[in-house]
């Protein structure tokens, strides 16, 4: 297995692996010289229906003699791809997890918040579903604070 995703030329068949390049969003390894030298020589823009992207660990789904390019992609450019290639039920949960991770970073934050506003901590624990140990615990450091 590479560490690389693939551009790479769709040959014809009725449903080739990959996902349209188009579907995936802007890239920025497509603003390299050598991915626009690749695209020049093959006669195809980023918008062609042809040209594909696999992530790393699909690599070996790449049509054998298949004309293709390894091209470095960023963390998020890696999730966009795998996104685009998700299932829609797949990519709804995606979405939430990230949505998750987004807020989880916040956490004590928000909870530190809640409690110097005065919502009561059972509260906290009814409307986050946190464990109450833990809302407990920002109760405590909130009152070390203040003492």
């Amino acid at each position: 297995m590479t560490d690389d995703a693939y551009l790479f030329l769709a040959d014809g068949s009725a449903t080739p692996p990959g996902a349209p390049l188009a579907s995936v969003g802007d890239l920025a390894c497509l603003e390299t010289p050598a991915v626009r030298a690749w695209l020049d020589a093959h006669g195809v823009t980023s918008a062609s229906g042809e040209l594909r992207l696999l992530p790393p660990e699909e690599t070996g789904a790449i049509p054998e003699g298949a004309e293709k390019l390894p091209v470095p992609l960023s963390d998020e450019e890696l999730l966009q791809l795998r996104h685009a290639l998700a299932p829609g039920a797949l990519a709804r949960v995606e979405e939430e997890l990230l949505a998750y991770r987004d807020c989880a970073g916040d956490r004590d934050a928000l909870l530190a918040r809640a409690v110097a506003a005065g919502v009561a901590p059972h509260r906290i624990v009814e409307l986050t579903g946190e464990d109450p140990a833990t809302v407990n615990s920002v109760v405590s450091a909130a009152a070390g604070r203040r003492g």
